[in-house]
This record gives C-alpha cells, structure tokens and sequence, in this order.
C-alpha cells in the first residue's frame, strides 16, 4: 500500500506566506488567478511528482478567482485539503474543486471589506495618528505592528481552519456534504453581490423629461438672504426642509429621476445581469469591458449618461 501523501505544517506555512502576494498578478480577466496559482505551488510540488500531474493542478488553479485578499484563506485552506485528498486516490475533481472555490469566495468578500478595510484599519489608524499628532514616533510603530500581527495571524489560522473543515468535506463526498456547502455559499454570495449592485454599478441617464418654474417658496431666494453665517443657516434649513429641487428657481427632471422614483438601481441591475448573461456565453471579461468603456463613452458624448 503507497504512503499517504500529507501536508506538512511546514508546507502550509510556504503556502500562506505566498498567499500574502494573491494580488501580485492581478488581471482583469481572471482578476488574482496568478497570485493563487503562486501559493499553491508548495503543495502542488509536495502532492504531486510526477509532472504531467503537476502541469494539470496548475491549470486547474488558473481559472477565475477574486475575492477579498485576506479572507481567501479558509477557501486556500479547503482547496489544500481537497487537493491532498485527491493526490491520495479520493474521487475529487476538477469541477469539485473549482465549485468550492467559487461557491466560498463569493460571501467571504462581502465580509472582507467591512471587517478589515471599513474598520479595523481605519481604527489602527485613527489610534496610530492620534499618538503621532502629540509627536509620539509609538504612534505608526502601533499601526504597523498591530496591523501586520492581526492580518498574519488571520491568514494563517483561518486557513488551518479551511484545512480541517476541508478534509471533513473530502471525507464525506459520498453524502452529498461538498453539493449542500457549495449550494449554500453561492446562495449567500448572490445574495451579498445582488445587494451591493448598487453601489459598485453605477448609471445616471441625463436627458431632461421636464422643466417646470416653482411658485415663491419652495425654492431658496438667494438674493434676499441675510449675509454671514444667518444666510448660510437659513440656507441650509430651507434645503433640509424643501429637498434638493430648492436650488433653483426651474425644477429640473431628468429621465435618471423618474426612473429613480419607479425602481432604484434598475439600471445598473439590468446592465449588471446583461454582463452575467454574457460570461455564462463564454464572452470574454476583456471584451465586456472594452464595451462598456465605449458605450460609456458614446453615451455621454451624445448626452444620453
């Protein structure tokens, strides 16, 4: 019977040291692929010798991959241990792999960025500068310091706990568990992405639909307010009270508003499923986005956007 083919703590140790580097070789097609190619490189030449089998795991780690830099460690950690169990003759493959990948990293980076960029920095950072404003050199030795010990230490025991739950995952293919954690993540993911569509996409259709001059009173009368600060707050109370249509005496309505008032972010919801539709099509990331930039372009040359 041929040895089993472990990991060793000193191998996942390379791994998550060259996991620091995902972004190294972003792309705009296949976004951090290269970066997660590099880190897996470790264990790839540990699980497999023969190099045919090598060529293979590196290919099958070149496919699309992005999500938040820090939290992709318990997907690093699962695909480690799935990849180990594969190299010792477990009925893994290549679509098993990749669909635990997609399906966690998806919901992992709508958590990375609140947690790390959202807070956790700026709080490092607001203490740091605070010490740094009263001369304390403390100040920026804390925000490196902190910083680094808190992202190392994240990286490398959430992606030992990928490791584990991976194996446990591995274990059980038979039951159906990789289909019900697969489902379940891309589930969330579609969920976090549908609702962040708004505020990554954005559309503004500039044609005017109507100008209608107001009646005294509902907009603000520049000239007859008081000079000084008292012009400045009776200004902004007006504003605050009438809205955004009380800088200015014509009411201005634009096709963008209307459709505002119909269903918010139904532009950028259409634009962002014709994209979806057209990567299920196989049309490739660069060409989408060449498209866009000449649409984008058109549009606004002709005043539609």
């Amino acid at each position: 019977m041929a040895e089993r083919k472990t990991l060793t703590k000193k191998d996942r140790m390379s791994v998550a040291w060259r996991h620091q580097f995902l972004q190294g070789s972003w792309n705009y097609e296949r976004m951090q692929n290269g970066g997660w190619c590099y880190s897996m490189i470790p264990a790839i030449k540990k699980l497999y010798t023969n190099k045919e089998d090598q060529i293979a795991a590196l290919k099958r780690h070149m496919e699309f991959y992005n999500t938040h830099p820090y939290v992709s460690a318990p997907v690093i950690g699962v695909t480690l241990a799935l990849e180990e169990e594969r190299a010792n003759g477990a009925e893994v493959n290549d679509q098993a792999i990749q669909g635990v990948k997609v399906g966690m990293m998806g919901p992992l980076a709508g958590v990375g960025d609140p947690v790390f960029w959202f807070t956790l920095r700026p709080i490092l950072g607001a203490l740091g500068a605070s010490l740094a404003l009263g001369g304390n050199i403390v100040g920026p030795l804390i925000f490196f310091f902190a910083w680094n010990i808190i992202r190392m230490a994240f990286l490398w025991y959430t992606q030992e706990f990928g490791y584990k739950v991976g194996n446990s995952i591995a274990q059980d293919l038979s039951g159906g568990l990789l289909g019900k954690i697969t489902q379940g993540a891309s589930i969330l993911g579609m969920f976090i992405i549908g609702s962040l569509v708004q505020r990554w996409v954005s559309i503004s259709f500039t044609p005017i639909v109507s100008q209608v001059t107001q009646s005294e009173g509902a907009y603000i009368d520049w000239a007859s307010l008081p000079a000084g600060t008292e012009g400045i707050k009776q200004a902004l109370t007006m504003y605050n009270s009438l809205g955004g249509n009380a800088l200015d005496v014509v009411k201005t309505t634009t096709l963008q508003g209307n459709l505002d008032q119909l269903i918010p972010g139904l532009a950028a919801l259409l634009l962002t499923l014709l994209c979806c539709k057209l990567l299920k099509k196989n049309v490739s990331p660069i060409v989408i986005i060449i498209a866009l930039f000449i649409v984008g372009i058109g549009a606004h040359l002709l005043g539609i956007m």
